[in-house]
C-alpha cells in the first residue's frame, strides 16, 4: 500500500483550496492501492489557508512560517507525525509527495523568502517518514509506478 499526497490524488486540500492532480497517483487511489493524506489538514489546518514555507532558525531548526509571518511549525509537526502514525498502520513502505511543500516536499523545497527561489531539503513529514524507514518519491516520478 502506497501513502500519497492528498492533492495528488485531486482532493482539493492544498492551501490555495485546489489540487495537484496526478492522474498515476490518482489511478492508484482509485485501485486501492494507496492511501490519500493531507498531513497539513491533519494538523488542523484548514483549507485554503496561508502559504508557508520553511525557515532554518538560529538553532538550526526547521520552522514553518506563513507569508504573513504567523509560525505554523506545531500544526506542520503534528500533521507530520499523524501522517506517520496513518503510514505505520496501513503498512506502507512507499509514500507519493507532493514535491515543493513545507510538509511533503523531496529534495527540493522553497527557500523560505516566499521568491519561488528552491533550495535543497524535504519538508517536515517527508523527513519524517524517511527517519522511519519509508521510502518517499516526489510526485515528478509518480509516473512510473
Amino acid at each position: 500500500m502506497y501513502l500519497v499526497s492528498a492533492c495528488l490524488a485531486g482532493i482539493n486540500c492544498r492551501y490555495n483550496g485546489g489540487n495537484s492532480k496526478n492522474l498515476s497517483v490518482s489511478k492508484l487511489v482509485k485501485e486501492g492501492k494507496a492511501l490519500p493524506v493531507c498531513p497539513e489538514v491533519l494538523g488542523g489546518l484548514k483549507t485554503p489557508r496561508s502559504s508557508c514555507e520553511i525557515i532554518i532558525d538560529e538553532s538550526k531548526n526547521k520552522r514553518v512560517i506563513s507569508k504573513d509571518g504567523r509560525d505554523f511549525s506545531k500544526e506542520f509537526i503534528v500533521g507530520a507525525e499523524k501522517t506517520l502514525e496513518i503510514a505505520q498502520i496501513i503498512g506502507a513502505e512507499v509514500a507519493i509527495l507532493q514535491s515543493r511543500s513545507p510538509s511533503c516536499g523531496y529534495g527540493l523545497i522553497y527557500d523560505g523568502n516566499f521568491s519561488g527561489e528552491l533550495i535543497k531539503g524535504n519538508g517536515l513529514t517527508a523527513d519524517l517518514l524517511i527517519k522511519n524507514d519509508i521510502i518517499v518519491y516526489s510526485d515528478t516520478l509518480a509516473t512510473s509506478f
